[in-house]
């Protein structure tokens, strides 16, 4: 089933494809790496004018990385805001997917933060560097084939 949003982009024809409405009704729409800055400046200008949150999650070990990015598009006098869920998968061995820093700022943290647990390098972003962890770890942790280092062989090596 193809949602308002899809209908306006196979209309002004704009790849994408569509993944149906989540469990709240929010459509959900796929779009390739290499098309996100250029749709996400699309989706700005059409109004989609606030990033609500953005996440990222390992699809299958040894398989595809996503990340996730929710919008919505909120108009002065209008109860109940239009939102849509863009999904953007990559490949982990050499995960990359534009920033849309320079179109909403309030991703700067949250992108970072998908960097730092599952090693997605977000192409153009000003400062994409470990949030959460230090600086000197090695790995993503989030990732589902991720070996966590043995706590105590760490502290016995002290």
């Amino acid at each position: 089933m193809q949602g308002r949003l899809s209908a306006w982009l196979v209309k002004h024809g704009i790849i994408h494809r569509s993944l149906g409405f989540d469990y709240q009704g929010i459509e959900t729409l796929q779009i390739k790496p290499e098309d996100w800055h250029s749709i996400a400046v699309i989706l700005y200008v059409y109004g989609y004018n606030y990033l609500r949150s953005q996440c990222a999650y390992d699809v299958a070990p040894g398989g595809l990385l996503a990340s996730v990015y929710h919008l919505t598009r909120i108009e002065y006098g209008v109860d109940q805001p239009e939102e849509v869920c863009i999904k953007i998968f990559t490949p982990r061995r050499n995960p990359r997917i534009p920033s849309v820093f320079w179109v909403w700022k309030s991703v700067d943290f949250q992108e970072r933060e998908s960097y730092d647990m599952l090693g997605i390098l977000y192409d153009n972003h000003p400062r994409l560097k470990r949030i959460l962890m230090p600086e000197s770890w090695v790995g993503w942790p989030l990732r589902k084939d991720y070996i966590a280092p043995n706590f105590y062989e760490i502290q016995d090596a002290h």
